[in-house]
């Protein structure tokens, strides 16, 4: 595999709606050593509009058709879920880097097949969206998590309100769209898997329509420790996302340094982000160019595979606690350790 000239990177976008349209503006615009090669949507029409965007890029229909074309170095997997573990399969067989959105899979049994393969291709190529661990905010915690210096981490408190969900929301939404980052937020500051979740519900409200709102879900890691989630999808506010940190010798709250606070006439009040585009707009930009860069040197440098399987893993519990109100285990495949080894995909020259 190779790329015309050592320092750029030739990605396709696969899929053109809300997140691949974003990510193929982000390519084409704010990251550097890279150009956008191909957009790909079965709606070809809605593809040529996004792929205008990107001068040069190349409008195709499938996954098939992309990979037969030899036109892209790596591929950003931006469809919903439910056809993710096909096209990974395929882009795995390609041997081809490729960042794909979360979830990796809809659920457990789909992702492990997706770890499953990659093991048996002998190296990582997959990099799974989580971009929460690409946010300043985030990234400063875990270092004060990693340093000890305010002690050993007792508990973790989550907030994540969104302002309106749509109609067709559904419980098992809330677990699967949603809590889904902060499983992974847990994973990723304690660098420990969560072994239960229970989730409880109270107070529902009025706008809440068919959807239980808002719930609090419990998790336990290998360690024991505990942390918990407010999700609210129908908050009014705006979207939030904060979390809190209890430590042995202090406290550490982030999220809610990113809202503009003014002062004026006698009251003080702040800005919220209207949604997660503009909230984690840098944590994206970020996690892209991160991910450019590592796959030209050969690497993956964020969350793998085995991530996006543990957190299905993690969900699958999730709507079980949601079901049948109980504390319900994670269970999981026991971890290569291919995912211990760093391996990546050989490096573009």
């Amino acid at each position: 595999m190779s790329t015309p000239q050592q320092d750029e990177l030739r990605v396709a976008v696969v899929g053109a709606g809300r997140m691949g349209s974003d990510h193929v503006d982000r390519l084409a615009h704010h990251t550097l050593r890279t150009r956008v090669s191909a957009v790909v949507d079965v709606d070809v029409e809605r593809a040529g509009t996004v792929a205008a965007n990107a001068g040069g890029a190349e409008v195709l229909s499938s996954v098939d058709e992309l990979l037969a074309s030899g036109i892209a170095d790596a591929v950003v997997l931006a469809t919903p879920g439910f056809l993710h573990e096909e096209a990974l399969l395929k882009i795995i067989d390609a041997g081809l880097p490729v960042l794909c959105e979360k979830p990796l899979t809809p659920d457990p049994e789909s992702a492990l097949r997706v770890v499953e393969a990659e093991v048996a291709a002998g190296r990582q190529l997959i990099q799974v969206g989580f971009m929460r661990r690409f946010d300043a905010g985030y990234r400063r915690l875990k270092e004060t998590i990693d340093s000890a210096e305010l002690g050993e981490l007792l508990m973790l408190h989550h907030q994540h309100r969104n302002p309106e969900a749509p109609a067709e929301f559904t419980d098992e939404m809330v677990i699967h769209d949603s809590v889904v980052h902060e499983f992974d937020a847990v994973r990723y500051f304690t660098g420990e898997e969560i072994t239960n979740v229970s989730v409880r519900i109270g107070r529902t409200t009025s706008r809440a329509g068919t959807v239980r709102d808002p719930q609090h879900v419990t998790v336990q890691t290998q360690s024991g420790l505990l942390a918990d989630v407010e999700i609210f999808v129908n908050a009014q506010i705006g979207y939030q996302v904060h979390t809190q940190a209890t430590f042995e010798n202090g406290l550490v709250k982030i999220g809610e340094g990113s809202e503009f606070e003014l002062t004026t006439a006698g009251r003080s009040g702040h800005e919220i982000d209207a949604g997660f585009v503009t909230r984690f707009r840098d944590a994206y930009d970020l996690e892209v160019q991160q991910w450019v860069d590592a796959t030209l040197h050969g690497r993956i440098d964020g969350p793998s595979a085995w991530d996006g399987y543990a957190t299905a893993a993690c969900c699958a519990a999730g709507v079980a606690a949601q079901r049948n109100g109980t504390i319900e285990h994670v269970e999981l495949a026991p971890k290569p350790s291919f995912y211990s080894s760093h391996t990546g995909s050989p490096a573009l020259t």
